[in-house]
């Protein structure tokens, strides 16, 4: 992105209205409302902006305010949790549960079940209340105690749904299509002049929300990954011609790929979706690294090399192109061209993935998790809606959720990221 596009980026807050309720707080910092985190860290980059008579774009900094806008004591707030299955989860509802109860004093917190399946009748789902009882001891499990599930519904019913039972503040837990549905029923909200916020906590174990510095859960799957690809090395130095692959996640972005991989020095070749390789330029370089050293590990995210394969219309649930396996393509086709260079190689095959989502968070992301749910709460409760809590340069932030998914945050090829796994591995920069 250039300086000039940087200078119109818009991060401008949604709110219900005035904050004229006093918070019942006591003994912290709050946080002013001109209180800004400044979106460029590059001083170049930032007096370009200035030079061109622009304001430097920021983001309004996260955190309790000395005013709310909802009286607490009659408040009752949602909970619902969408998609795929992340380390995190179960942390980010206790602390919004716990914030909601101690922090505040809000009498009533519904947890709706298995997604936004929970906001429609006709599932006949009834929501799970909320206290910490409930929650006190969940951060030490995987998954999430609230149930997921995928895909799209009625807007209008589920706002009829927030309307009925007298729900103040929604938030949602998810990805980019959990977000994108999340800004629908704040504008449905928004149309029939209701007095509600919705207010989202990113959920992306790929690490790829639009000005989010990292998302919960990609901490602990940058741990989890380490190991599996601590087997691989083992399993390809265990054998003459040893091959270890590890496949990871990362549909669009690879930075689990790549944070593993820096974690790992062991990897000699890692395959994210932001550059290409063919397979012909791969299998050549396995082969030189097998006939130099005996073994070689490779780390593929699932996303990367597509074009590799048969091409599907297929669409999952959340409307999600569904992905050809690139793990046990790219597993058959370099046993396939070593066996007919005539190198007698060993193979062995990891896919994680599933084994991951499931992880409960580590220490890093339950700390986190713990801010993220605290910050979502001081934003809900001052009346900011349309928005989604994010980290920006060591601060947390509150985020228009139109930025959040305005486009998918990948990793630069020409980046400090990708030439550190470039030094590391020491695999060819191009791959074609």
């Amino acid at each position: 992105m250039t300086s000039t596009q940087d200078a119109d980026l818009d991060f401008a807050i949604s709110r219900l209205g005035e904050c004229r309720v006093p918070s019942p707080m006591q003994g912290v910092r709050f946080v002013r409302d001109d209180e800004q985190v400044l979106y460029h860290g590059d001083a170049q980059a930032a007096a370009a902006v200035v030079r061109a008579g622009k304001p430097l774009p920021h983001f309004e900094m996260a955190g309790p305010r000395e005013r709310i806008y909802f009286d607490p004591s009659a408040l009752t707030c949602g909970i619902v949790t969408c998609g795929g299955l992340c380390p995190g989860l179960n942390d980010v509802i206790r602390s919004i549960v716990l914030s909601l109860h101690h922090h505040y004093g809000v009498p009533t917190v519904l947890g709706f079940r298995y997604g936004y399946e929970g906001l429609i009748p006709r599932y006949g789902h009834e929501p799970m209340a909320l206290t910490p009882g409930t929650v006190i001891d969940i951060h030490q499990r995987g998954g999430t105690i609230l149930g997921s599930s995928r895909g799209p519904q009625a807007v209008g019913e589920m706002v009829d749904t927030l309307e009925r039972r007298n729900v103040g503040v929604l938030f949602t837990l998810g990805g980019d299509g959990t977000l994108r549905g999340a800004r629908a029923i704040a504008e449905e909200i928004g149309r029939r002049g209701l007095r509600i916020g919705v207010v989202g906590i990113p959920k992306t174990i790929d690490n790829d929300v639009s000005y989010v510095q990292q998302t919960f859960g990609f901490a602990t799957a940058v741990s989890e990954a380490s190991r599996a690809i601590y087997s691989a090395h083992i399993e390809a130095e265990g054998a003459r011609n040893g091959i270890g692959l590890v496949k990871l996640m990362g549909r669009h972005s690879g930075f689990i790929a790549a944070y593993a991989t820096l974690a790992n020095s062991d990897v000699n070749f890692c395959l994210v979706p932001e550059v290409r390789f063919t397979l012909d330029a791969l299998c050549r370089a396995v082969r030189q690294r097998l006939e130099r050293r005996r073994h070689a590990v490779v780390v593929v995210a699932e996303g990367a090399g597509q074009e590799l394969l048969q091409a599907t219309a297929a669409r999952d649930a959340s409307g999600n192109v569904r992905l050809g396996d690139i793990g046990v393509f790219l597993r058959d086709r370099i046993s396939d061209y070593m066996r007919e260079a005539g190198l007698e190689a060993s193979l062995k095959y990891i896919d994680p993935s599933y084994a991951i989502r499931s992880m409960p968070a580590n220490a890093h992301d339950s700390a986190f998790c713990l801010m993220l749910g605290h910050n979502a709460v001081h934003a809900a409760l001052a009346g900011r809606t349309d928005m989604a809590v994010g980290n920006w340069r060591g601060e947390f932030t509150n985020l228009p959720i139109a930025a959040a998914v305005s486009q998918r945050r990948q990793i630069d090829p020409t980046g400090r990221l990708w030439t550190g796994v470039i030094s590391t591995t020491g695999q060819p920069r191009e791959l074609v």
